[in-house]
């Protein structure tokens, strides 16, 4: 399982280190506050619950990377905090794919056990970017613990997004 995880890791940094982007997308765009709402656990038989988030995501870079940090929380009591890297790849000016990795701490309340505390979760964003710069998206994660505990069912949830420009939140004028 680890393989497979560490293959997939490198398969979306190369894609990330390779992929378009115009500079101009890149280097106005400002940090977010993302909310985001769906269901957790769709491809496993674990417990099916409809899931919650929030992130923060920075606009400050190191190289193409950027620091994010969220929590998630289920209709069934599981909460998974996580900090971590995304690369935003532009498509013209409205479409952008958002690829990021996170290590978080994973409780499972009642919901499904994933075995272990530390859980990866990486992901994929489709996202459309409106004038004022918020983004609609839709968002599908992959949690799992890279085969650290003896159990690694692993389980996949899918989100729809809207990112809002933090300063906006704020009031600030200029948050363009």
């Amino acid at each position: 399982m680890f393989a497979r995880f560490a293959a997939a890791c490198a398969v979306l940094l190369a894609i990330a280190a390779f992929a378009p982007m115009p500079a101009r997308a890149a280097e106005d765009d400002p940090s977010f506050v993302t909310f985001q709402a769906g269901a957790f656990d769709l491809l496993q038989n674990h417990n099916k619950a409809g899931a919650f988030a929030m992130e923060y995501r920075d606009n400050s870079k190191l190289w193409i990377f950027k620091p994010f940090f969220g929590a998630m929380g289920t209709t069934d009591g599981a909460a998974h905090g996580y900090g971590g890297i995304l690369v935003d790849l532009y498509f013209g000016r409205r479409v952008v794919f958002t690829l990021s990795f996170a290590p978080g701490l994973y409780h499972d309340g009642k919901g499904a056990q994933l075995g272990f505390p530390l859980e990866f979760r990486s992901a994929g964003e489709l996202a459309y970017r409106f004038d004022d710069r918020s983004r609609l998206g839709f968002m599908i994660n992959h949690i799992s613990n890279a085969s650290l505990g003896n159990r690694n069912p692993g389980t996949e949830v899918m989100m729809l997004s809207y990112s809002v420009p933090f300063a906006s939140m704020l009031g600030a004028k200029g948050s363009k």
